[in-house]
């Protein structure tokens, strides 16, 4: 963004408006408000993003009394009699209404930083004014026809500067055929960049294959959570049984449920569909079935080899993860966490802080490697097929024990050191 004496202006002081308009003519030929972009009409995945953003207010210009169905059930309005109070200032988000955006593009736009009383726009597409006086800017795209329009008006009354927004958070669609690539894009932005080799290059591509087909039913991801902890529980007690087809058909199980446990989490972020019991729901039920598999591994490989050995590691692992867990939620209830991020949260504190721990290299970096659950649902598979089932034993020995050990010495301690 370039900026020549910008002054900083508090996101806490300022309210934010997203100003969704029209786009300029011929920019989207057969593009509509209802064009279906990954099972949602394109301006309701525009407002649903808006307020998934921090927005305190989202106004839609629009002439079509249609409109009014797609904004049901949102906190949206159109902008035809809209008021704002003039001695306020306003944080204006101006988008075009064929760009399908992430939330975190938006929350950029209604966060960055910029000087008051200039238009920051970047060509057709987005548009950034804080303003004293936010009903002439509505005022004026009332008036307009499209995001054209609306801008050439506010260049008359703000001096302008450029907008350098991020290309990655959003996807202009032109014209119908647009959707499919939208779609693909919108799927891949779901993939963290902290996830691990097999989640991101295996896992991930069959869940985002069967997550592209769940949108465009009522399924929600509440019952994908429900159908994978199912697959998860029907293939714990194959572990029981010594013979290597019934710990294949437990490991296929298993497999199948971690990756339709990406699909949950995949339709509801990308329907916003987000809840704070969603979250509860997926992360306690996810770690429950944990111990039922560890538990079940333990008491299979114990009466494989007739000795009591495995059966007792097997315990010790689920006495140290429920440990691990209590000691993480109560550190997120120390920090205030909030519902709503908590499992992101937990993960984060579960996955990075081994990973801050260890270094990136040597024995203890590939410790911080293949102690991933994606690396573990790997060696389980491989280890069932081969009929190697027995050597989990080593590999929880000298793998899963020493990396929760070191992620709970730093749980523990780390909320001393954080105290004054």
């Amino acid at each position: 963004m370039s900026l020549t004496t910008a002054v900083a202006v508090p996101t806490q002081s300022v309210e934010s408006l997203l100003l969704i308009v029209p786009p300029a003519p011929g920019a989207a030929v057969g593009v509509s408000p209802d064009t279906v972009v990954a099972g949602l009409p394109l301006l309701r995945r525009l407002v649903l993003a808006g307020s998934r953003a921090g927005f305190s207010r989202v106004l839609v210009q629009s002439d079509d009394d249609e409109v009014e169905r797609l904004l049901g059930g949102t906190a949206a309005g159109r902008l035809a009699g809209a008021r704002a109070a003039a001695d306020a200032r306003r944080r204006i988000v101006i988008i075009a209404a064929n760009v399908v955006p992430q939330a975190r593009w938006l929350q950029t736009l209604r966060e960055t930083a910029v000087e008051p009383e200039r238009l920051y726009s970047d060509g057709q597409l987005a548009a950034i004014v804080d303003t004293d006086d936010s009903s002439a800017v509505l005022a004026a795209a009332t008036r307009c026809r499209g995001v054209g329009e609306l801008l050439a008006a506010l260049r008359a009354r703000f001096d302008e500067s450029s907008l350098d927004a991020d290309d990655t958070g959003r996807f202009a669609l032109s014209e119908p055929a647009d959707t499919r690539p939208a779609e693909k894009w919108l799927l891949r932005s779901l993939i963290k960049q902290r996830e691990g080799f097999m989640s991101r290059h295996f896992e991930r591509k069959i869940s985002l294959a069967i997550t592209r087909r769940l949108v465009l039913t009522r399924i929600t991801p509440d019952i994908i959570t429900v159908v994978s902890v199912g697959l998860g529980l029907l293939g714990a007690p194959f572990f029981l049984s010594s013979s290597p087809p019934y710990q294949l058909v437990g490991a296929l199980l298993f497999l199948a449920h971690s990756i339709l446990d990406g699909c949950d989490g995949e339709l509801a972020r990308v329907r916003f569909q987000q809840s704070a019991i969603g979250e509860w729901l997926d992360t306690i039920v996810d770690d429950g079935l944990n111990l039922f598999l560890v538990g079940s591994i333990g008491v299979g490989l114990g009466r494989a080899t007739g000795s009591a050995l495995p059966t007792v590691l097997g315990f010790v692992t689920c006495g140290m993860l429920l440990t691990y867990n209590a000691v993480a939620y109560r550190e997120l209830h120390r920090q205030g966490e909030g519902g709503e991020v908590l499992k992101v949260r937990w993960w984060f504190l579960r996955g990075r802080d081994v990973k801050q721990l260890v270094s990136q290299g040597g024995a203890m970096g590939l410790l911080s490697t293949v102690a991933r659950r994606d690396f573990f649902v790997l060696a389980w598979f491989v280890l069932a097929a081969l009929g190697l089932f027995p050597v989990v034993l080593a590999y929880a020995i000298l793998v899963v024990i020493p990396s929760f050990v070191i992620a709970l010495g730093q749980l523990v301690l780390r909320p001393h050191r954080a105290r004054p």
